[in-house]
């Protein structure tokens, strides 16, 4: 076994264009801390590749479908190959909206009212929201997807029609859940400890995509959340008991709507981005943890059998 750090990157999802960014964010560090890194790009035949670099451990910098979802955590595993974050049950529990949902809800955590709807079966969408108790407007969303992506606010039927004609072309089935107003706020988790908690105030509609990744949406960040003593404890134990109930491992972040003095669940990510305008590593700079500091961490914390 070499002493060589592979960083997996790109993909073949929606995010790779990010992940591309913290694949070259997380290199550089580990680069700046001395350690021999390579990125391989995780498409094609990238497992053949892997196996001739027989690395020490694997960095996973993947987002989305595919490197997020416990697809190449799997393939991880199955070589015996040490690797960041999440492992293949957590990572697949996450990534499935409609999975972790059942299991947060069962354990008294609060997530939106939602329902799902396959495709051709719209036409009963008006019956299903009112079995439901959900009322426009509504957020749709596909079931397993990161970075917002495909994420629709619908005013009214018309808007729905519209966004979900277009979801359509791409998934068979999707998310239908009733929108929440009110604060974001995302919580990051290192291990087993809540880090911190930061609120997100996008120019935006929400924070989409856009105002995730790029500095022109100028989206404000409040660090830490402007919350009670009583209510940042609360949301960071909210986010704590979500990481253990996947069974997640290494670096999460759990998205919340705050409203009406109650904390809505959005979804778990298990593997966050690491850019410049990236939540976790800014919420960690607050608690003293350098950018630097954090990845090494990371790569510490690797291992199989996760």
């Amino acid at each position: 076994m070499s002493n060589l750090i592979v960083v997996l990157a790109g993909g073949l999802s929606g995010e790779r264009k990010i992940s591309f960014l913290t694949g070259k964010a997380c290199s550089k560090a580990l680069k700046k801390r001395g350690y021999k890194v390579i990125t391989l790009d995780a498409k094609g035949y990238f497992v053949e590749k892997l196996k001739k670099l027989k690395p020490k451990i694997v960095f996973n910098a993947l987002h989305g479908k595919y490197g997020e979802d416990g697809f190449v955590q799997s393939i991880l595993e199955s070589q015996k190959i040490p690797y960041t974050h999440s492992g293949v049950f957590a990572s697949s529990l996450a990534m499935n909206k409609e999975l972790s949902r059942l299991i947060f809800k069962k354990n008294n955590l609060k997530v939106p009212k939602y329902l799902l709807l396959q495709k051709g079966h719209e036409g009963n969408l008006i019956k299903k929201m009112k079995n439901k108790k959900i009322k426009f407007p509504i957020v749709i969303k596909p079931i397993s997807e990161g970075s917002s992506l495909g994420v629709y606010i619908c005013k009214n039927r018309m808007q729905f029609k519209a966004k979900y004609k277009k979801l359509m072309k791409e998934y068979d089935r999707v998310l239908v859940e009733e929108y929440i107003p009110g604060r974001e706020i995302q919580v990051a988790v290192m291990g087993e400890k809540p880090l911190g908690a930061i609120e997100l105030v996008p120019r935006r509609e929400f924070y989409d995509y856009a105002a995730k990744y790029s500095s022109a949406a100028r989206t404000k960040h409040i660090m830490p959340a402007p919350l009670s003593q009583n209510k940042y404890k609360e949301v960071l134990a909210l986010t704590k008991r979500a990481h253990q109930l996947l069974g997640c491992r290494g670096i999460t972040r759990s998205d919340f709507r705050f409203f009406k003095n109650k904390f809505y669940l959005l979804e778990l990510n298990t593997q966050p981005g690491m850019t410049k305008l990236s939540l976790v590593p800014e919420i960690a700079q607050y608690c003293g943890i350098n950018f630097e500091d954090l990845v090494v961490w990371m790569l510490k914390d690797a291992s199989y059998n996760r």
